[in-house]
């Protein structure tokens, strides 16, 4: 019910942008929202792995998936805002931003196709950066107090691994939106699209967490198509810089047709490996 109606009030806000802003504004906000919402799923593979690792139980999920929301908000709008101030004073961001976007491609590329040859690594938590770092600056415990973020332990105040689950959920949103946030600007230069877009995505992405956290490992065509997705808009940017515009017609066409494309094939080829 949570997911139908966040789908619904963003396809409204959508419409409302196409009344107050024109056509091309709601279909901006569409291709934004795709863009961003197929980028969330990545970022959904490193929440199911910290959960894991810290042990986080099913129950206490919800409040950290909450607290998160709340607090990418903010960072966006920040990290939103200063995309904003910097392409309006240096247009020759846009082939930084295309950049960041060709390199993400290529990388998830290779990656995807050496996960298919059996050639990916298992991903450590323990030895990654993200929490190593908020381990080092966090006085902590593996003890849990109910949901709290916090112990009390001979009068000093210890971070649960709650507390430390949700500081590394923040720093790899963070991470992730270096990818996300310059992708939506190769669809649109209105900061208010780019933020409601991302903020609508984010929502849905809670709402679907349930569903989403046990499907798509079953995506496996998902990761080369959002790869496609990336190296489309890149280019795109790049195109636009040297004067050849690209329409918003096309760019939600070719969106929606790789996403498709990579959500049907792993559909398809599911069904046929389970015969």
């Amino acid at each position: 019910m949570r997911t139908a109606q966040t789908v619904l009030i963003s396809l409204g806000f959508a419409c409302s942008l196409g009344v107050a802003k024109g056509p091309e504004a709601s279909l901006e906000f569409i291709a934004g929202y795709l863009v961003e919402q197929s980028l969330s799923v990545d970022n959904l593979f490193v929440f199911l792995l910290l959960f894991s690792y810290f042990k986080i139980p099913q129950g206490y999920q919800d409040k950290i998936l909450s607290y998160g929301i709340g607090t990418a908000v903010v960072l966006r709008l920040v990290l939103i805002l200063a995309g904003s101030v910097a392409l309006s004073s240096f247009k020759s961001i846009l082939l930084v931003f295309a950049g960041i976007l060709i390199l993400s491609s290529g990388k998830m590329l290779t990656s995807w196709v050496d996960d298919l040859n059996g050639q990916g690594a298992e991903e450590d938590m323990s030895s990654n950066w993200i929490v190593t770092t908020a381990s080092s600056i966090l006085p902590t415990t593996s003890k849990f107090s109910g949901d709290s973020f916090f112990l009390l332990s001979d009068g000093v105040k210890l971070a649960t691994p709650m507390l430390l689950c949700l500081v590394c959920i923040e720093i790899s949103d963070v991470v992730f939106a270096v990818d996300s946030i310059p992708a939506v600007f190769g669809v649109t230069e209105d900061p208010l699209i780019i933020f409601s877009s991302n903020i609508f995505a984010i929502a849905s992405l809670r709402s679907l967490y349930t569903v989403l956290s046990e499907a798509v490992s079953s995506l496996k065509y998902l990761e080369p198509a959002v790869a496609l997705v990336l190296g489309f808009i890149g280019s795109k940017m790049i195109a636009e810089f040297v004067g050849v515009e690209v329409s918003t017609e096309t760019s939600l066409a070719v969106v929606a047709a790789f996403l498709g494309g990579g959500v049907g094939a792993s559909l398809l080829f599911k069904e046929d490996e389970e015969d």
